[in-house]
């Protein structure tokens, strides 16, 4: 299969900051037992959800504006994770 890229889901979705959000719900889809992706390949999650988004098969809902404007508001306080290494 070819390379997925940004460029490539940014046809369906018009945001990066979207694109983002959208393409980590699906990973953690994708981790839940007996949940099948839309597009068989041996990739990680992580690729696997930017193909779905890529091909069409993985979308917002609801408002992409409202999505973005929602789930900075939820995170505006929430306490910084540290980083581990």
């Amino acid at each position: 299969m070819a390379r997925v890229t940004v460029e490539d889901c940014l046809e369906k979705v018009s945001n990066r900051f979207a694109l983002i959000i959208l393409a980590c719900k699906r990973v953690r889809e994708l981790q839940k037992p007996g949940v099948e992706a839309y597009v068989k390949c041996k990739n990680k999650e992580a690729v696997t959800a930017l193909r779905e988004i890529a091909e069409g098969h993985v979308r917002f809902e609801e408002d992409v504006d409202e999505v973005v404007r929602t789930f900075t508001e939820e995170n505006k306080y929430a306490a910084p994770t540290p980083y581990l290494y």
